[in-house]
């Protein structure tokens, strides 16, 4: 549909709807669904829209969609013509919505547009590209990161962990068990945390199990490379059922050179939350861990040189019932000058996809680096961190991937990750139960059974 034809059929509607939604409309000119949903981020969310009203003379209400309803409370509200003006989304969310006639797509494109395409990191654009433009506007991401012992990769004389040859490379030097594990796999096979760290190892080396048609299976060459890998990576780590909390407390303690987490361990390393505190000295606040730990967003394997970033991404979606105007207004107005407070909600996990402006190519960039972050303690990125590997965190999103994306598969490769076949054949292959072909056989056969 042309923005024109949208345009058209939004504006003969709106007489209709105006009457059928007059009973229970909001007294604000827009609404607007967020899943930040917590008090203190609600009460953010809340002072911006105020700011914004403050401003424009267009007032918002802030409405609070626990993440998990998100999808069955939108399909209602537009069976119903009460969408909200504006939503706060995951990226699972933007296409199919598209799709079915929630999102406007012609009003994301505007706003894209209108702020610039290229002052956003292009990786999360590619993701939400439809044939005219795009589904929603990226509004922050985060990448999953290998977090390793960046000063023991220096006396050593390792390269950084970006590919699989320097990750093992890097295990054959620093695995000393149980002192140090050269790794910390994931392997809980019931842990959503499996699933997510195994589709960062796979599409570092340029593997999917989608193409444009729907499932096509694991290619074996480069599969047989993603699980050797992987059992080197569970042959380095300590034995048993380990997921994000084992990764993270042995690395806390000086027991792991490389785990993979996301970006909400950088606080904690810093020693700014007492609930998850470094224990590798006998400081629980101190930031030396911070100081000594290093990360990498983009990971290669070999038979993709060029590697690939695992992102989880946020938009800001413009509905099909919106008030079209003003809802673009406040879109812009939240990814412009009202940024900043967008960030603040979380910095530590929403990095910056808009880099900066025409003007000042990385004034959002510097900006997010000056947040405080932090629970118990507060301290800017910035200050923690270098500017090198504030540099690599954002980097990542500029070739930010999922399985399914680009390939307009996403809901199957949610069903086929979500499945944890593939984690369970992975596991059987770590534990020598069946050999590496074996393994590329079974998860296709039973992926194939998945719609």
């Amino acid at each position: 549909m042309t923005f024109a034809t949208s345009r058209t059929a939004r504006l003969m509607a709106g007489g209709a709807m105006v009457l059928a939604l007059s009973a229970t409309a909001s007294l604000a000119d827009i609404r607007f669904w967020t899943t930040e949903e917590q008090p203190e981020r609600l009460e953010r969310q809340q002072q911006m829209a105020e700011a914004f009203e403050a401003e424009s003379g267009i007032a918002v209400e802030v409405i609070p969609v626990t993440e998990s309803e998100i999808g069955t409370r939108a399909t209602a509200a537009f069976a119903a013509g009460d969408l909200p003006d504006v939503i706060y989304h995951p990226l699972s969310q933007a296409l199919p919505w598209v799709e079915a006639g929630i999102l406007d797509a012609d009003a994301a494109t505007e706003v894209i547009e209108a702020l610039g395409a290229d002052t956003f990191a292009s990786g999360t654009l590619r993701m939400v590209e439809t044939d005219d433009g795009w589904a929603s506007v990226p509004a922050d991401g985060w990448t999953q990161m290998i977090v390793y012992r960046k000063d023991l990769f220096e006396e050593a004389g390792l390269e950084p962990p970006s590919t699989y040859a320097n990750v093992l490379a890097a295990i054959e030097a620093l695995h000393n068990p149980p002192d140090m594990f050269g790794f910390v796999a994931a392997t809980k096979v019931d842990e959503a945390f499996m699933s997510q760290v195994l589709e960062h190892v796979f599409l570092a080396n340029g593997v999917t199990p989608v193409d444009d048609s729907g499932f096509k299976g694991f290619d074996e060459a480069a599969t047989v490379e993603v699980l050797e890998f992987y059992k080197a990576l569970a042959e380095a780590s300590p034995p048993g059922e380990l997921y994000w909390d084992q990764s993270r407390t042995l690395y806390f303690g000086g027991q792991a050179a490389m785990i993979i987490w996301s970006p909400f361990i950088l606080d904690e390393l810093a020693g700014l939350r007492d609930s998850a505190p470094p224990t590798i000295n006998d400081d629980p606040t101190s930031p030396e861990l911070a100081s000594k730990t290093g990360i990498v967003t983009n990971f290669a394997g070999p038979s993709n040189p060029d590697g690939a970033a695992w992102s989880s991404t946020n938009l800001f979606g413009i509905t099909a019932d919106a008030n079209y105007d003003e809802a673009i207004q406040f879109v812009e107005y939240s990814m412009g000058e009202g940024y900043e407070s967008t960030l603040a909600i979380a910095p530590e996990g929403k990095f910056p996809v808009r880099r900066g402006t025409a003007e000042n190519p990385s004034e959002f960039v510097d900006l997010w680096a000056t947040l405080p972050v932090g629970v118990d303690r507060k301290a800017p990125l910035g200050e923690l961190y270098s500017q090198d590997m504030i540099d690599e965190i954002v980097g990542g999103l500029d070739v930010a991937q999922r399985w399914g994306v680009e390939e307009g598969q996403l809901a199957l490769a949610s069903k086929l990750i979500n499945s944890q076949v593939i984690n369970r054949v992975v596991r059987e292959y770590i534990d020598g139960q069946i050999d590496a072909a074996a393994a590329v056989a079974e998860m296709n056969d039973e992926l194939a059974t998945i719609e």
